[in-house]
């Protein structure tokens, strides 16, 4: 075994964006930044599933939140995902683009939304969460990420 003194230990490998789309798929929560008007950033705990094929994070929230304001305002955004440990970690840059609210029970932000959750053996339970997503007035955050660093530990 080899201990490590101060300071020590193993250190950041290069870095492909393989590796931190591997650190963004292997995770479900992650930190996501706007912009306020001010110019100060605004973070926010989000759940989120990573696409790695069209490179889209998506997020569910609900109309009315401060984010999604901020988006309206401006577009930009990231999403920060670190390891349990945070020391490894990938950040996800890009342009946000906001689906409609879901305003009737399967319309295509809820059909979204359903393709985002682990899904339900019983037809009743999608029904009852399609029903739901119009209730709270849910809709997608899709940041199409165009910039991808981060840091991964060489093992």
């Amino acid at each position: 075994m080899t201990e490590y003194g101060p300071g020590q230990g193993p250190g950041p490998k290069p870095v492909s964006e393989s590796d931190l789309a591997d650190v963004l798929a292997g995770q479900v929560f992650g930190v996501l930044a706007t912009n306020k008007r001010n110019g100060h950033p605004h973070v926010t705990t989000v759940a989120y599933g990573w696409d790695p094929a069209e490179r889209v994070a998506r997020i569910s929230t609900t109309d009315g939140r401060a984010k999604v304001r901020q988006l309206h305002h401006d577009p930009r955004a990231a999403l920060h995902v670190s390891t349990p440990d945070h020391m490894t970690f990938a950040v996800a840059e890009g342009t946000v683009e906001l689906s409609d609210v879901s305003t009737e029970p399967g319309d295509a932000t809820g059909l979204e939304l359903l393709a985002m959750s682990p899904g339900f053996a019983d037809p009743a339970d999608e029904r009852l969460f399609l029903e739901q997503m119009v209730k709270d007035r849910r809709l997608v955050i899709r940041l199409k990420v165009d910039r991808l660093y981060g840091t991964v530990l060489a093992d």
